[in-house]
């Protein structure tokens, strides 16, 4: 059971929402064909979900063993104990385990390479590239100052576009892409809230985050701008004639206000796990309103 625990938080749960809210999302969304074209998969669905969680735990397995080779991880860190840098596993087992997660993954993805072809064996391979390559490889996005363009890329657009196509066969339309954009952007609030918490270990390791590479100040800003700018291009879901698409989710936004200025009148410190949280349960709650909203 202890062994258990332990590889339960290497593959930490609660960074898994970036990877299931994208899918839901693009699901969901065939709903707003009127043609009859498009019918959504339960099977589809399962599959594209369950290869997307299995890359980000890969990515998350990959990133506590780099990490710690690279000193990025230590004893002065405040957030959530990593089980390398603890001595509770190995980092060869840790390394093995995001290997074997990514293969995992690899077939996870095969029956929606069946279904649609080689856009999915172009989508997959990318994905598992970047899941060693976020901390990993010659160019880390993540020590680079890139982690949180990748999330808005990689968890927003990519990922919900990609389950649209993969639910239609069809290249996402406007929908797909806004809806894609808000999700990128309040993922990317996860790690930005994530990187200011830990500007002062990262910066003594050398891991050129924003925050560091900005500092303090900007970082705050950042996190607002990731936080509230999803609540502000949503008003494109107007042009869109989906007016509920545009108003449903603005009852998000006192959370997202709430996160803003908590960040704003916080020194970094633990306290910004809590923060962290709060940031989760506004994606979570950001794709049930647009679920809401889709509803007839």
């Amino acid at each position: 059971m202890d062994a258990l625990k332990t590889w339960v938080l290497a593959a930490r749960p609660k960074t898994l929402p970036a990877a299931v809210v994208p899918v839901w999302v693009g699901s969901a969304l065939v709903s707003l064909d009127q043609s009859g074209a498009y019918h959504f998969s339960g099977r589809l669905f399962f599959y594209t979900l369950l290869s997307c969680l299995l890359i980000q735990i890969a990515t998350n397995f990959f990133n506590d063993a780099i990490d710690f080779s690279k000193g990025a991880d230590t004893d002065r860190r405040l957030g959530p104990k990593r089980v390398t840098a603890s001595g509770m596993v190995t980092q060869k087992a840790v390394m093995i385990a995001g290997v074997v997660t990514s293969l995992l993954a690899a077939v996870a993805s095969l029956p929606l390479i069946a279904e649609r072809g080689w856009p999915i064996v172009l989508i997959g391979l990318i994905s598992l590239l970047l899941a060693y390559g976020y901390t990993g490889g010659p160019f880390p996005l993540a020590y680079l100052g890139l982690g949180e363009l990748f999330v808005v890329v990689f968890f927003g657009l990519i990922a919900v576009g990609g389950s649209w196509f993969v639910q239609t066969g069809t290249a996402p339309g406007p929908e797909a892409l806004l809806a894609g954009m808000q999700i990128g952007l309040l993922s990317a609030a996860l790690i930005s809230i994530n990187n200011l918490r830990d500007i002062d270990e990262d910066r003594i390791s050398n891991k050129r985050t924003l925050a560091v590479r900005r500092g303090i100040g900007f970082a705050k800003l950042e996190i607002a701008f990731f936080c509230l700018s999803p609540m502000l291009i949503g008003v494109a879901w107007l042009a869109l004639g989906h007016a509920r698409l545009y108003v449903v989710p603005l009852a998000l936004s006192p959370l997202s206000l709430y996160i803003a200025w908590k960040v704003f009148r916080t020194s970094p410190s633990p306290v910004y796990n809590k923060f962290l949280a709060l940031a989760a349960m506004q994606l979570l709650v950001f794709a049930i309103l647009l679920t809401i909203g889709l509803m007839p």
